[in-house]
């Protein structure tokens, strides 16, 4: 009779011992936001009514970004860690600089690598606190098998592997261009930013029941520009034929923005997801977009090449209308997140972004909060080609490649960086260099494109 009790006892200590942490995961769950990332490609910094120097021509084009911005915060200073478009994504991905692991360059079209199988990314941390992860749109970090988004950590992708491609159906798409999901080709059928819309509500849909995170990674505004007819209507008030065939990539993309949005609310995951726009460099000025106030554009570590527009939004957790002046940059994304959705951040990640949820003024805990200030880092094409930094108010710009010396420039009074004032401040100048070089003996070379030192 006592071993039957101490028996029945035992089962139940197991049976509440399973119900305890069932209900902790089912609280987890309840209480985890959903996450969705809607990234633009290439455009303008001036570009988006939200934007207080926004341009006169687009200040009614994009009312579904501005309604994100409005509902939630806006951020001023808030970069990407690459000028082009495959290393910013490499740097978001992960977390941590990407010339850590040799990602100063665009990868090229074909090229048989991608990112380093060894480096983590942020998706396989979420799946890990039970989200399901989904990639809609540009891929562009590899196009082997192996460097697949499938193989990365994404549950779901639905895009192309390759960094462009034409807006409308093309007749032999090449494997890359292709629209595939999960490896499988699609029919060519309908508009690209349409199509990457409407995919991305389909996964909103079907994973509407548990925590997922979704990156939208949409192709437009970048080239080639190849508008709707309905949107070159819409743009008619712009005479300059580059700006406003840009323009109306602009709007069917702020179209698809509003799409995800109404989605949202019609399956009633408006109040409990965590929505950030921004996009992945700076604008291409010859493709028409606007960087004013800028110096620079795409591909350059001015201002107008690395600093992006940015908006996020979390219905009762950031403040409306939330302006935040801190410097932020991309690699930050991955540990905000992951706190966000109630986990933890360990040092044995060695990211090199840091959580900015105080700065948005959501009440969670901290495990690596953004120092005011820190250095933020940038180099391209290697050792011997140009590199920045950024601290505080302070940012130096050294072009090694040109042979120019490093310029100095006082961003809170100079953002579009036209005044050189490193003759008069000298020792500001020589602290800064040490911090640069400190960090870049830390670096690879690229593995493929300028400054490569070796093939992968």
């Amino acid at each position: 009779m006592i071993v039957a009790k101490k028996f029945f006892a035992m089962i139940e200590s197991m049976i509440l011992r399973i119900l305890s942490a069932f209900l902790a995961v089912s609280s987890l769950a309840l209480a985890q936001p959903n996450i969705i990332i809607l990234y633009s490609d290439d455009a303008g910094y001036a570009d988006f009514g939200f934007q207080p120097n926004c341009a006169a021509d687009m200040k009614k084009l994009t009312p579904n970004i501005d309604r994100i911005a409005k509902e939630g915060a806006r951020f001023t200073n808030a970069y990407m860690a690459g000028s082009v478009c495959s290393p910013s994504r490499a740097g978001l991905m992960t977390g941590r600089y990407q010339q850590r692991f040799g990602y100063d360059n665009n990868l090229p079209p074909g090229f048989q690598s991608g990112l380093d199988l060894k480096e983590k990314f942020g998706v396989n941390h979420l799946k890990s606190l039970g989200y399901t992860t989904g990639l809609v749109g540009k891929w562009h970090l590899g196009y082997p098998e192996e460097y697949h988004p499938n193989k990365r950590g994404f549950d779901w992708f639905y895009g192309l592997l390759q960094g462009s491609r034409p807006y409308h159906e093309i007749l032999k798409p090449s494997a890359h261009r292709v629209i595939q999901e999960n490896g499988r080709i699609t029919k060519e059928d309908g508009y690209v930013t349409d199509r990457f819309g409407d995919a991305a509500c389909r996964f909103i849909r079907e994973n509407k029941e548990a925590p997922f995170f979704l990156f939208v990674s949409f192709t437009s505004p970048h080239g080639p520009l190849q508008p709707k007819l309905e949107d070159v209507k819409r743009v008619a008030h712009i005479d300059q034929k580059r700006r406003a065939g840009y323009a109306g990539l602009v709007v069917s993309l702020d179209d698809n923005v509003g799409k995800v949005l109404d989605c949202l609310k019609r399956e009633g995951l408006d109040e409990n997801t965590i929505i950030l726009f921004t996009n992945d460099n700076g604008g291409q000025t010859s493709n028409g977009a606007n960087n004013f106030p800028l110096q620079g554009k795409k591909g350059t570590l001015w201002e107008g090449g690395v600093r992006v527009p940015w908006v996020m939004r979390w219905k009762g957790e950031i403040p409306a209308g939330r302006v935040i002046d801190q410097p932020v940059i991309a690699l930050d994304l991955l540990p905000t997140l992951i706190e966000a959705a109630g986990g933890e951040v360990s040092l044995d990640w060695n990211l090199d972004g840091r959580s900015f949820l105080e700065l948005l003024g959501v009440k969670l805990k901290t495990t690596a909060v953004v120092e005011v200030p820190r250095p933020l880092f940038w180099r391209q094409g290697g050792s011997g080609g140009p590199r920045a930094m950024r601290e505080g108010k302070w940012k130096i710009i050294h072009d090694r490649k040109s042979g120019d010396k490093p310029a100095l420039f006082d961003l809170s009074k100079d953002v579009g960086e036209s005044r050189d004032l490193a003759s008069e401040n000298g020792e500001v100048l020589k602290a800064m260099l040490r911090k640069l070089n400190a960090w870049e003996k830390q670096l690879e070379e690229p593995r493929w494109g300028p400054g490569a030192s070796r093939k992968n």
